[in-house]
């Protein structure tokens, strides 16, 4: 797993950066955005972000022209993909900068200035909730800095507010702790930055799939369109009632709501759940908001209440969870005892083993030997299953 430091001139990450991360058993990759090409905006292997940005007097998006916009659209590319971003000190224009917000002209720290508070906010914040005070040592940054309108303030002190915020689900900026960090932390800087490597392992394998389909959601719907009719005949063998409660688990842009929508009618419930908000944003694009709800959700811990679902539909996401065991069993737990399962994918096991030039392999959770047990164990029994040479599909019943 690794972490990209991004700084303002060329040289290594501070080794105190370095040793916080390598605790949480992270590594670390220092981009430099001084050579005024910055860095590309591809996620790929990268699980989180911490931002240097310059020196006060290096300007005030903190690095070269282009290496600042470079460093903004790998930043934009993180945010929209949840990606965990650290921004410190002048590293926040450049956090700034990535969400268009504007940044002012620094003119440096004064000495007596108030003191640094937490707000209420940060009591429920995922980086700062439980933390101490910030050490006094830490003096409050008096630049003016824009922050976008949904950003949440995390520390403030009088006459300067808005000194730490998060924006979104997993971008933070500290503006009191220092740009370039030296070989020794403060004990209150040290504690934050190790509890930002912490939730970057944490989230790692979220992130990952996050960043992987991100950049993949504009094109979604149109690569994969003559796959719906696939889809439209998969629903169906759901056999639901109308007046019933479907969900479509991983639903991505949302191709199969359409038909649940019909199945279960105008006074049944359609749910669209999925991971990647750009994917979701694809869906409401394609205008599936006119056949249920899109939810962002994890679907191996669902917000749904338990036997409250008739019927999932799952398309080609059990078997490449981390855990697909907990994933059946949190679907059984939702399901009600008259509900079905229903795991589909457009393409049988040996088409898509064949399309990525490897074998069937034997302990492919999918294969039926693997299915069935893995169900029985997980609160199912196995009503029906095909796997054909046009597409994969396995029916399950709530055991009694």
């Amino acid at each position: 797993m690794t972490v990209v430091v991004m700084h303002h001139a060329a040289g290594e990450t501070p080794t105190a950066v370095i040793r916080v991360l390598a605790g949480a058993g992270l590594a670390s990759r220092t981009v430099p955005l001084a050579d005024g090409a910055g860095p590309s905006a591809d996620l790929g292997g990268i699980e989180g972000l911490i931002l240097l940005g310059g020196s006060r007097s290096a300007g005030a998006d903190g690095g070269a022209e282009g290496g600042a916009e470079g460093g903004a659209r790998l930043v934009r590319a993180a945010l929209a993909a949840e990606v965990p971003v650290l921004a410190l000190g002048t590293g926040t224009r450049l956090l700034a900068r990535a969400t268009r917000a504007a940044a002012g002209a620094g003119s440096g720290p004064a000495a007596g200035l108030p003191a640094l508070e937490l707000t209420p906010a940060a009591e429920c914040d995922p980086l700062f909730a439980g933390g101490a005070r910030p050490s006094p040592s830490l003096r409050p940054a008096r630049d003016p800095l824009e922050l976008p309108a949904d950003a949440v303030v995390l520390a403030s002190c009088d006459g300067y507010p808005e000194q730490a915020f998060r924006i979104g689900a997993g971008a933070w900026g500290i503006r009191f702790l220092p740009a370039s960090p030296g070989p020794a932390l403060d004990p209150w800087s040290e504690h934050l930055l190790g509890r930002f490597a912490t939730l970057v392992t944490a989230r790692a394998e979220h992130t990952a799939t996050r960043a992987f389909f991100t950049r993949r959601a504009d094109a979604w719907e149109e690569r994969f369109a003559h796959q719906t009719p696939a889809y439209e005949a998969a629903v169906a063998r759901l056999r639901l009632e109308p007046g019933g409660r479907a969900v479509d688990l991983g639903c991505g842009t949302g191709r199969a709501m359409p038909a649940l929508r019909t199945q279960v009618g105008p006074r049944g419930h359609v749910l669209g759940v999925d991971l990647t908000p750009a994917m979701l944003a694809s869906a409401a694009r394609h205008g599936r908001t006119r056949h249920g709800y899109l939810v962002a959700a994890d679907c191996t811990r669902l917000p749904l209440a338990g036997a409250s679902v008739h019927g999932i539909f799952s398309a080609g996401v059990l078997d490449h969870l981390p855990d697909p065991y907990a994933a059946l069993r949190e679907w059984a737990r939702v399901t009600a005892a008259d509900g079905v399962l229903l795991l589909f994918h457009p393409s049988g096991r040996a088409e898509r083993a064949a399309r990525h030039g490897r074998a069937l392999d034997p302990g492919d959770l999918l294969a039926e030997h693997n299915l069935r047990p893995a169900l029985e164990t997980s609160g199912w029994r196995l009503d029906e299953y095909e796997d054909a040479g046009g597409h994969f599909l396995a029916r399950a019943l709530p055991l009694a």
